[in-house]
């Protein structure tokens, strides 16, 4: 946003109304609050499950395999929001393949992503052009996306939001007690391979607004406080999607009045927000696989002949 800096000093005061029309003074904000609540929005309601699926490692491993799609797509000339959905939609249909077997697997997702992250620093290399769209990738480039953009993240974020609420009780039941779902014949397998592949489209949408390294910001961070304030999944859901839109928007606030990256103010933020949590609710998590035991009862019953 250098043509800002060109202008007089913004205004930040007291009135509030005046701080909102400035900060939707230029097209470039609104297009970053726009993108940046979707994302947001789709980024808690799955995070939420990434969370209690025991997947945050997975998720962020889609991220670094998202980075090696993105640049090579730059280097063959195409979008990398192209090269991002192919390779991480790809790798995300591989994981949930895997089901409950990818769990405790950190070494071979380890390698697997930093092979990946080394593969694009390698297409970053080939690459002729400016690095530019290189670090965008890594640490996002909300404040420059267009209203393209802005349309395209929309659809992508409709479509996860809209997909995760039309699986939401089977998923939660596979979630919960997966042995006793698949017992109640529920398509555990499917289901796995179809929330991982909706998990990269998150991953691909939530790139260009904190980028692949910062991606844990978006979708672990707020779903983690929301689980230590409530065992009541829906309103988890809710409260995550809430948290990581009002992380979105006070970290974009703070970089319209700061010469600083949003990612960074977005993360900082979330990051804090988790520590308080933790030290406000320490004893919130304990109940837990209690209250987990008693979902899964509910939804056996709700699934029992």
């Amino acid at each position: 946003m250098p043509e800002l800096y060109l202008a007089a000093a913004p205004y930040f005061g007291w009135d509030l109304v005046r701080v909102v029309q400035e900060l939707f003074r230029y097209a470039f904000m609104q297009h970053a609050f726009e993108a940046g609540t979707m994302v947001a929005i789709s980024a808690g309601v799955i995070g939420y499950f990434v969370v209690l699926r025991g997947l945050s490692f997975a998720a962020h491993a889609l991220s670094h395999i998202g980075f090696a799609g993105a640049t090579g797509a730059v280097l063959t000339g195409t979008a990398p929001i192209v090269g991002l959905l192919v390779f991480t939609m790809s790798a995300g249909a591989v994981m949930g393949a895997l089901g409950q077997r990818l769990r405790g697997r950190d070494v071979t997702i380890g390698l697997v992503m930093a092979w990946s992250l080394g593969l694009g620093l390698l297409f970053t290399r080939l690459y002729k052009g400016s690095a530019n769209l290189a670090i965008g990738i890594l640490f996002g480039q909300i404040f420059g996306i267009t209203s393209q953009d802005v349309a395209l993240t929309f659809v992508a974020g409709a479509v996860t939001v809209l997909l995760v609420l039309a699986v939401y009780r089977p998923l939660l039941f596979a979630t919960l007690d997966e042995e006793v779902a698949e017992a109640k014949g529920v398509p555990v397998r499917a289901l796995s391979i179809a929330f991982m592949v909706v998990l990269a489209v998150a991953v691909s949408e939530a790139v260009q607004v904190v980028g692949v390294l910062l991606i844990f910001a978006l979708i672990v961070a707020p779903a983690a406080i929301a689980e230590r304030f409530t065992t009541r999944p829906s309103r988890g859901v809710l409260l995550a999607a809430l948290l990581a839109v009002l992380f979105t928007w006070a970290g974009l606030t703070v970089a319209y009045y700061l010469p600083y990256p949003a990612g960074f103010f977005i993360t900082t933020i979330a990051f804090w927000s988790y520590i308080v949590a933790r030290l406000a609710a320490p004893t919130l998590t304990l109940p837990r696989r209690r209250g987990t035991e008693i979902l899964a009862r509910d939804e056996q019953a709700r699934h029992s002949p």
